[in-house]
């Protein structure tokens, strides 16, 4: 997915920051809850990994290459 204005990497951005917050707020609770599976577990971590490469990877889509 190539996303091209910088508005719209913006709100893509924020769109992934809020799952990211979501997610780190589910897995915390799983895991205080004491009532989870391993698995749902790795997974749901390995998802909030991805947002953040995601996050990153966009993030750096609005920095402006700058010749060396």
């Amino acid at each position: 997915m190539t996303i091209s204005s910088p508005q719209a990497i913006h709100q893509r951005i924020v769109e992934l920051e809020v799952e990211h917050r979501d997610l780190d707020e589910v897995i915390e609770t799983l895991i205080h809850d004491g009532r989870h599976e391993e698995l749902q577990l790795r997974r749901l971590k390995k998802r909030k990994l991805q947002l953040k490469d995601n996050i990153t990877l966009l993030k750096m889509q609005l920095i402006p290459d700058i010749p060396a």
